[in-house]
């Protein structure tokens, strides 16, 4: 007769943060490297050894384990960014190009598969499901701090400039896959100069 499995005994007496949190970093781990179509529940499971009830009880469903999936890396990235801005708050020229330097250490990255906001926006295309929704909130935001720093930076439709440094930087993270991680550096640099010339101001 099937049993329900218990929670690895290596982790018995764990809190529940901390077993949320294994949850999470494997269910991470897993959609960013293989999709969140080719990953089930009962792969996490498996591979975090935690019974399929602790996950419903954490999470509720599978949809909502991507959402945390997204809410975690959206964070994580805003935090990085924001450390960025702070250091150089008088010094916009400066601030691109440690956005541009970041972004190539980020391209560089063993293992990177692009941007997970955009991976999984490409896997789910209803826009109400809440994961596509944090995605479509995070680019929003990418473009609007992108045109507030083309305004800092003097340029003329400084909407326009961020869209245009935004679609850049998406440009960068969809082709990180296909390898050539020097030549899309030197590309995207490239390609940035030409959008905040001094004939754009």
């Amino acid at each position: 007769m099937n049993q329900r499995r218990p929670d690895s005994p290596a982790k018995a007496g764990e809190p529940i943060a901390a077993l949320r949190d294994r949850i999470l970093d494997t269910a991470s781990s897993l959609f960013y490297r293989e999709g969140v179509h080719a990953v089930g529940v009962d792969l996490v499971v498996k591979k975090s050894g935690i019974a399929k009830t602790s996950l419903y009880r954490h999470f509720g469903s599978k949809d909502a384990l991507i959402a945390a999936f997204l809410e975690r890396e959206d964070a994580d990235f805003w935090r990085q960014w924001g450390a960025i801005a702070d250091r150089h708050q008088d010094d916009p020229e400066a601030e691109l190009a440690a956005y541009l330097e970041w972004m190539a250490e980020r391209l560089r990255r063993p293992g990177y598969c692009g941007c997970p906001q955009l991976n999984v926006a490409a896997e789910l295309r209803d826009p109400d499901h809440p994961a596509r929704r944090i995605a479509q909130a995070h680019k929003d935001k990418m473009r609007g701090h992108l045109s507030v720093l083309a305004k800092r930076l003097d340029l003329k439709r400084p909407d326009a400039v961020g869209a245009q440094l935004a679609l850049a930087f998406d440009g960068a993270f969809i082709s990180a896959p296909f390898g050539h991680t020097e030549l899309l550096v030197a590309t995207l640099n490239g390609t940035v100069q030409l959008i905040v010339e001094p004939g754009q101001r």
